[in-house]
């Protein structure tokens, strides 16, 4: 992004680590048309928070860099793969638990009452398929005609709320080069449902359990080919089991102060990566 500006980020926490390791990094928006990629032995995509609101620019843009002397993480191939949320379509066929989810292109009052006869629930999530930083995320509980607007001219998903996000939080997993990393809990800030901490979400470090850790593991062995970096969100059900929310491969916050190692081993997982090539 050209600016960082009303969001929260601490990539910079990683740059220490990867200096270390000989590695000279510079910051470079996406939007940057003056940028020449070869420049660069790798180029490392993180905060392209906007990339949402135009996924063909974005896309053009990887594809230039893929095209040049740069190596891009993660692949062009897993962005579009992971821009769309219906991956999560494959990761269901895969059998990966994922939150119940419709598919659908016309919000209206009475595909509401389908979606809530089908999902067999009270409140329910809709979000466009293409969809970052919780922008465009709604918690309905009844027919809202403001969003008539802003639906009629993308895909969306619809899912049921999960009491659970508000009381126990949703969990993110994180994988560097395919090993697990470290673990986080987000929880919303009362009256609210969204975990970012643009809008006031609480993130805690945690101990991930083994039946959480194998969750995540099994969502991640479903992406070919490995990731440099990964993040897997999940919430558990009612029956306790864990669903996957968000297999998140193109941009997502890593949460370096969480962990104090968590840095090094993101450096240690792009050199490994990068000497591999150059053999």
């Amino acid at each position: 992004m050209d600016s960082l500006e009303g969001f929260v980020s601490d990539d910079q926490l990683a740059i220490p680590a990867l200096n270390e390791r000989g590695w000279e990094v510079k910051t470079v928006s996406w939007r940057d048309s003056s940028a020449d990629w070869n420049d660069f032995e790798v180029t490392v995509i993180r905060t392209t928070w906007d990339y949402q609101r135009y996924p063909a620019d974005f896309i053009s843009v990887l594809r230039d860099i893929e095209g040049s002397a740069s190596h891009l993480e993660n692949s062009l191939k897993t962005v579009k793969w992971n821009l769309d949320k219906r991956y999560l379509q494959d990761l269901a066929t895969r059998g990966i638990p994922i939150l119940p989810t419709l598919w659908d292109t016309i919000y209206s009052e009475t595909e509401l009452h389908v979606w809530f006869e089908k999902l067999k629930t009270q409140e329910i999530i809709v979000k466009p398929t293409i969809s970052a930083t919780a922008e465009h995320t709604y918690r309905l509980a009844a027919y809202d005609p403001s969003l008539q607007p802003i639906f009629e001219r993308r895909a969306f998903m619809v899912q049921p709320f999960l009491s659970a996000i508000v009381d126990e939080g949703e969990y993110s997993l994180f994988y560097f080069n395919g090993e697990f990393s470290h673990a986080i809990l987000k929880k919303p800030k009362p009256s609210d449902f969204r975990v970012q901490e643009e809008h006031g979400g609480i993130i805690s470090p945690v101990a991930a359990d083994m039946s959480l850790l194998d969750a995540g593991s099994a969502a991640m062995a479903c992406v070919d080919p490995v990731p440099l970096y990964g993040r897997v969100d999940l919430v558990r059900d009612s029956t306790g089991q864990w669903l996957i929310m968000e297999l998140e491969l193109i941009e997502p916050s890593l949460y370096f102060r969480t962990d104090a190692r968590s840095p090094h081993r993101f450096a240690k997982a792009l050199t490994q990566r990068v000497e591999n090539k150059r053999r």
